[in-house]
């Protein structure tokens, strides 16, 4: 088996190649490649290198948008094969934007980092009551709950979630990451978030130091 197959399945995930990857994961299925080969070191090694040029603004939301459809384009011709070989995601996370708010941009990138890192998206979409994050949290039974708010006027519902969860007897089972453009590291502990980062690399990678805590 060569190792190459692995490299340019990372770079066209990079690249949101998307025919690329569906020719190179038939190839890497050929050459007998397991499919946990495939994802956690040619899809998700990609989208990983993606997400830090994000961070360091050397990419931009075209490119992470195109790159993500590229990523599910293999995930969902790899799914079988991973159902068959017993692969986990490394955790869940429910996820959404906060009621009154109808943004989703910032909520979708988040959501395509977590998945590139791993992870199992609960999408709630926007608009979300406090309720609904309750009623997920219940079913899916997530590590982590993840609340967008773009506007200072919504912010104060995802303290109305948090409250929600307490109310419910679930705080204890989740860990509560928040962020958005108006959201600080002071209002986060302000209304007992346990998370906020300022963009989608960094929730990921603070999504994984979650879960491994």
């Amino acid at each position: 088996m060569s190792t190459e197959i692995l490299a340019n399945l990372s770079l066209a995930v990079q690249k949101g190649r998307a025919k690329d990857v569906e020719a190179l994961i038939a190839q890497g299925l050929a050459e007998d490649f397991t499919a946990q080969q495939l994802l956690e070191d040619g899809l998700l090694t990609g989208m990983n290198l993606l997400g830090v040029r994000f961070k360091n603004n050397e990419v931009f939301v075209p490119e992470v948008l195109i790159a993500a459809r590229a990523l599910n384009k293999g995930t969902l011709l790899l799914k079988t094969q991973l159902v068959e070989e017993g692969v986990k995601p490394i955790g869940t996370v429910v996820i959404g934007t906060v009621q009154g708010d109808l943004h989703d941009i910032g909520k979708n990138l988040v959501r395509m980092m977590l998945e590139g890192s791993g992870f199992q998206v609960i999408d709630l979409g926007v608009d979300v009551a406090p309720e609904t994050f309750v009623e997920a949290v219940r079913e899916h039974k997530p590590q982590i709950v993840a609340l967008s708010a773009l506007l200072t006027t919504t912010m104060g519902s995802q303290r109305g979630v948090i409250e929600a969860l307490e109310g419910a007897g679930l705080r204890g089972t989740v860990k509560v990451m928040i962020g958005g453009a108006p959201i600080t590291e002071a209002y986060a502990n302000e209304i007992g978030a346990d998370a906020y980062t300022a963009d989608a690399a960094s929730a990921a990678q603070m999504a994984k130091s979650l879960v491994a805590a």
